[in-house]
């Protein structure tokens, strides 16, 4: 046994390990020390020696030590002994330190006296919880960038509102999670999702969060609300004030940790995470937590303005087509919008049938050069001066919509026009009418005989010349006729080679579908469409399509 007599080999070999020697006697009193306790713990390998174990230990660890200790004189069974564990250490300034503890049990050799009982290591454990905690960042972080990244394929913020617990319970390995938003007013969160990992359930806590709601500063939610940062409790069985503990405690819940999502000042969410397992929530992982959710705050605010954005556009798009088409006597109608790719949300691509007081009918389909807001204004003067000038020929309508793009152009790029325009009235069998293009692809004619091919003049886009000369022309359609007419993103649908469409597929599909059955073959022409863009990287233009079939 080691002792104050000249220095043995053994002795030696203690006073060099890094790690700090403790030898115990059956008292539980310190009766060997390696010298490393000076730069471990701050103490005097002789003042300590002699005196009771507590002294290397705080003051909670005491009595739980005194107990187990007796245990394990009296039985020699011990839960730590022979494991490696990691509790804190008593530095003698004051302050704990994290070590990794090991203990092993000394067994007398036959015949020989030995007081002491028990030999423990301590290893500092600083600098591995330090990696640990670093590496703990890293996963966390690079968790958030996934989590961000999974958050860009929703189409809209409810859609990432709907998928963000479980991507945070997956990404960050929690068991269940829940998410409060605020109420109408914002003076109370509400409860706005629960998730649980494959296999796990949280009856109680899922029942505790109906009908429930936080005020600033009540709970985990709302103090992450309040602190505007995250919130955890290690340990609920340790914890007695905290809202829902007893329903955390019967799902088996032992640490929480709340994060609020703000975007700038306006908070969006609080997300709470759950373990069914003692988990350390240090410093560094709140801080991460807290950054995901200003991240993730920033990226639902920006999805959240875009489905806004793609409202209005869609409202706008709505008024440039009409709600419906009308019923026109001996008539068939049929047609489709698509809107194009991009980030324009509002295309240049409008049709309309409009009624004219003696009978007859104005059929209008145009295509304004460029997409968003500046070309739907475009495309709005056209449509409604096309309907203030329907009582006049097709070329008469044309030549007023000129005039307006004219009047309305200002300091902004040219924005041109095409369009077709005719004027239908009935006539003893099927229908006459009179058709002007103004620099847009030609109506497509089939008939009850078969084939299809183009009908028309073309003629120069509107909104470029004040001097603009129009034709017309004059054509009847019979019964088991179709007249389609379209716009170019039709023809100039690209494949992932970036191969047009083109006229003559479109000639193919328009001749091939059923005569004289106008949603035939405006469903034919979509359909073709869709196949010619699948799976390509290119961006559509918008399209409409607009059919008139007079029945056998």
């Amino acid at each position: 046994m080691p002792g104050t007599g000249p220095m043995l080999p053994a002795d030696a070999l203690l006073a060099a390990l890094a790690d700090t020697v403790v030898v115990a006697d059956g008292e539980g009193r310190i009766a060997y020390v390696s010298p490393s306790v000076t730069s471990l713990l701050g103490h005097d390998p002789a003042a300590v020696t002699g005196l009771p174990l507590q002294v290397l230990m705080p003051e909670r660890l005491r009595h739980g030590h005194t107990e187990g200790f007796s245990r394990y004189r009296a039985t020699g069974e011990g839960k730590l002994v022979g494991a490696t564990t990691r509790v804190p250490a008593l530095h003698a300034a004051g302050h704990e330190v994290p070590v990794d503890l090991t203990l092993s049990r000394l067994t007398p050799i036959a015949g020989e006296e030995m007081d002491a009982l028990v030999v423990a290591v301590l290893r500092d454990a600083s600098t591995t919880i330090l990696l640990e905690r670093q590496f703990e960042v890293s996963r966390y972080l690079a968790a958030t960038l996934r989590i961000t990244a999974a958050l860009t394929e929703a189409p809209d913020a409810d859609v990432a509102f709907a998928e963000l617990l479980p991507t945070l319970c997956t990404e960050l390995d929690w068991d269940a999670a829940q998410l409060w938003q605020p109420d109408g007013d914002g003076s109370r969160l509400v409860h706005a999702g629960t998730w649980t990992a494959p296999g796990a359930t949280v009856p109680a806590l899922e029942a505790d969060a109906a009908g429930r709601t936080f005020r600033r500063g009540e709970g985990l939610p709302g103090e992450a609300w309040q602190q505007r940062a995250t919130v955890s409790v290690e340990d609920f069985s340790d914890e007695r004030a905290v809202v829902r503990v007893q329903a955390a405690r019967d799902d088996g819940l032992r640490t929480g940790v709340a994060f609020p999502v703000f975007s700038g000042n306006m908070l969006l969410a609080v997300c709470e995470l759950f373990s069914t397992t003692h988990r350390p929530v240090p410093p560094e992982l709140t801080e991460v937590l807290s950054h995901a959710g200003r991240q993730i705050g920033q990226f639902l605010a920006r999805l959240r303005a875009e489905s806004v954005v793609r409202e209005l556009a869609d409202t706008l798009q709505r008024s440039l087509l009409p709600s419906h088409l009308p019923t026109i006597p001996g008539v068939e109608l049929a047609a489709t919008y698509r809107a194009g790719g991009g980030t324009a949300l509002v295309g240049g691509d409008t049709y309309d049938v409009t009624p004219l007081p003696d009978g007859r009918w104005m059929v209008l389909i145009a295509d304004v050069c460029g997409t968003g807001a500046e070309a739907a204004a475009v495309t709005a003067v056209t449509r409604h001066t096309a309907r203030a000038a329907a009582t006049g020929s097709p070329a008469e309508i044309l030549r007023a919509v000129n005039g307006a793009l004219l009047h309305e152009q200002g300091a902004g790029p040219l924005r041109f026009v095409t369009a077709c325009c005719l004027v239908l009235e009935p006539a003893r069998e099927g229908l006459r009418l009179r058709l002007t293009v103004a620099g847009h692809p030609l109506p497509l004619l089939t008939t009850s005989e078969g084939g299809a091919c183009a009908v028309g003049t073309a003629g120069r886009p509107l909104g470029i010349d004040a001097d603009l000369e129009l034709g017309e022309t004059s054509l009847d359609l019979p019964p088991g006729a179709t007249l389609v007419l379209y716009t170019d993103g039709v023809t100039e649908a690209r494949d992932d080679a970036g191969r047009q469409f083109g006229e003559d597929a479109l000639l193919r599909v328009v001749a091939g579908a059923p005569v004289a059955d106008a949603e035939a073959v405006v469903a034919a022409v979509s359909d073709a469409v869709e196949r010619q863009l699948s799976g390509s990287r290119h961006e559509p233009d918008d399209l409409a399509v607009l059919a008139l079939s007079v029945p056998r």
